[in-house]
């Protein structure tokens, strides 16, 4: 089981990461759970999801701890960093990162989403980047299953699914352990 949350602020695609992984993980028979929580504004506000990924049933959306922090930035990493369990995995955007310290008992991994994703041409992608990188880190589904898989939930929705996928390959290769 995997207790994972992402966060950000909103327009950084934080929700839409967490909804992504479910329905991936979900269609290649894992269970899961997903909450959200946001404030009022439309962009710039405080954005996360819990997300839940288990082979066996769920008994909680609400972990007491993380397995898995997704940090789209720097005031979600300060925010959340007291929730994740010791060998937990930290995910950064180090795009929106300073030089910091960061605690023994946790994994940092750094991927540079921003730049990745401005790279590739598709500026709405660092989300996907930084997926890329937690499934690295996490190992929790195969590479090559979860590309398919996203491939096929882009080309449902109507949307251009190479440039999605792109950002996701390359975060999952670009992604290194910090400290």
């Amino acid at each position: 089981m995997a207790d994972i949350m992402f966060a950000g602020i909103g327009g950084q695609g934080v929700l839409t990461a967490g909804k992504v992984l479910i329905q991936i993980a979900a269609e290649n028979g894992k269970n899961v759970s997903w909450t959200s929580e946001y404030s009022a504004e439309m962009r710039g506000g405080i954005a996360l999801c819990r997300v839940v990924v288990s082979d066996e049933e769920i008994g909680s959306p609400y972990p007491d701890t993380l397995d898995v922090l997704v940090c789209m930035n720097e005031d979600a990493y300060n925010t959340y960093i007291d929730q994740v369990a010791e060998g937990g995995k930290v995910i950064i955007n180090s795009s929106l990162f300073s030089d910091r310290k960061y605690p023994e008992h946790v994994e940092v991994i750094g991927v540079d989403a921003m730049g990745i994703s401005a790279d590739l041409h598709n500026a709405r992608g660092a989300n996907l980047v930084m997926m890329g990188a937690m499934i690295s880190a996490t190992r929790m589904m195969d590479k090559q299953q979860f590309s398919d898989t996203l491939k096929d939930y882009f080309d449902h929705k109507g949307i251009p699914s190479e440039e999605n996928v792109q950002c996701f390959e390359a975060g999952y290769e670009k992604a290194g352990k910090i400290g």
